[in-house]
Parts: C-alpha cells; structure tokens; sequence
C-alpha cells in the first residue's frame, strides 16, 4: 500500500504511515535532510493536489498544509505573514476519489467535515498537542477514549525564547531530547519537533482507514463471487 504524505516537513506523519505498513512519498517546498519516509520530491505540494492522475496512483493521501495563519501561538501582528492553505487543500482533496486525512492546529476544525481530534493523553503521551483530522472519501467509525488533562505536559510550543520572564534568558521550552521523547521522535532537531505530530496519530489514524479498506475489498469480492 503506498501513502502521500503532502507538506511532510521532517516526517512525523510519515514515520506513523510507515509504522502501519504504508510505503511512503514525502512532498514538501524546502529541502528535508532528515525526512524519514522511503521517497522524497522537493516540489510544491499544490502541483500534486491538482494532479489526480498523480494522487490516483497512491492508496491513501495525507497533508498536513501550513497552520500558522490559525495557529494560537502565532502572535496576533504575525499571523498575515502566513499563507492560509487549509481551505484550498480541502476543496481539492474532496474533488479528488483517494481516500484522505487532512491535518491542522485548534481553530481550524470549523472548516472541516466531521473533524476528529486527537490528544497525545490519549496514546499516553506526556505531550498534549491537539490535532484535528478530516477524514474523507472513505467511512469509517472507532472509539476514542477522552484527554486526561493532569499534571504538566511537556511543552513543545516552537515559540523559542518569545514568553520567558524578565531577567530570566532560559527558554520555556524544555531540550530538545526530552521534546523528542516525549512526542516519539528520535531524529529531528527541534525546529522539526516544532511542526510534527506524533507518529502515532498517523498510525492509528492509517490503520483505522487500512481496516475499513480490507473490509470493503472482502465485501466486494464476496459481492462478485456471489454474482
């Protein structure tokens, strides 16, 4: 099964969809050394969304497109400095026949259909990280069991040394191994770790859609051994 992970930066997704058996196609707009997946394009990802030729030969398609426009870390004065893509990605992606998951930040869930969040409590995950996920061009169905906000998370922000207090030079941010242990990933620095996600959320999500696959395939072939 091959998957298209579109705006996969470092591979965070990637590693997930490789982790549920995908073999990967990573699409970003910048150079990524240390992407993870089993093929890289350096190639603006909107090329391929409007290709559907090229989306068709993948079995499942993933992007993650820029969130910083929504993100509510990014400061208020900054946030025209960033490109909103989410819509034109899911007007696209709908248009298309391949089964989907789009991926964006809090705020963004109101422009998705049926959006699904995830947490990283819910994997057990010392992070929080809130995730939502359009899921499209396939039905699928599963139970989730709820955040467990207690204690403090580790934080992983990308906000740098924006926010420390005064006279006070250390960053809010904890180092950057105790940020990749905490989210799963082990070969990125910590500008990657700002944009990732978990690998397990692709993974889970990746399976959830493999399963629903497998049963419509079995449907279909006990359909026509009948017929």
């Amino acid at each position: 099964m091959k998957a298209l992970d579109l705006f996969c930066c470092a591979g965070g997704t990637t590693r997930g969809l490789q982790d549920a058996g995908f073999e990967v196609t990573g699409v970003d707009i910048d150079s990524q050394p240390r992407y993870c997946g089993d093929k890289f394009y350096q190639d603006d990802a909107f090329v391929w969304l409007e290709n559907k030729e090229m989306l068709a030969q993948f079995d499942l398609i993933w992007a993650s497109p820029k969130c910083q426009a929504h993100s509510v870390l990014t400061p208020t004065k900054y946030k025209n400095n960033h490109e909103i893509q989410l819509p034109r990605v899911l007007d696209l992606l709908r248009n298309q026949v391949v089964p989907y998951i789009v991926e964006n930040v809090n705020g963004t869930q109101t422009m998705m259909r049926n959006p699904i969040m995830l947490c990283g409590t819910m994997f057990g995950l010392d992070i929080w990280r809130h995730r939502w996920f359009e899921i499209g061009n396939i039905d699928i169905f599963f139970l989730l069991h709820p955040c467990c906000h207690l204690g403090n998370p580790v934080l992983i922000s990308g906000r740098g040394m924006r926010g420390v207090s005064k006279g006070n030079k250390r960053p809010i941010e904890p180092s950057v191994k105790t940020r990749a242990d905490a989210i799963g990933i082990d070969w990125m620095i910590g500008s990657e770790l700002d944009q990732a996600i978990p690998p397990v959320y692709s993974e889970f999500l990746a399976k959830e859609v493999l399963k629903e696959m497998r049963r419509n395939a079995t449907m279909a072939y006990c359909h026509s051994d009948r017929v």
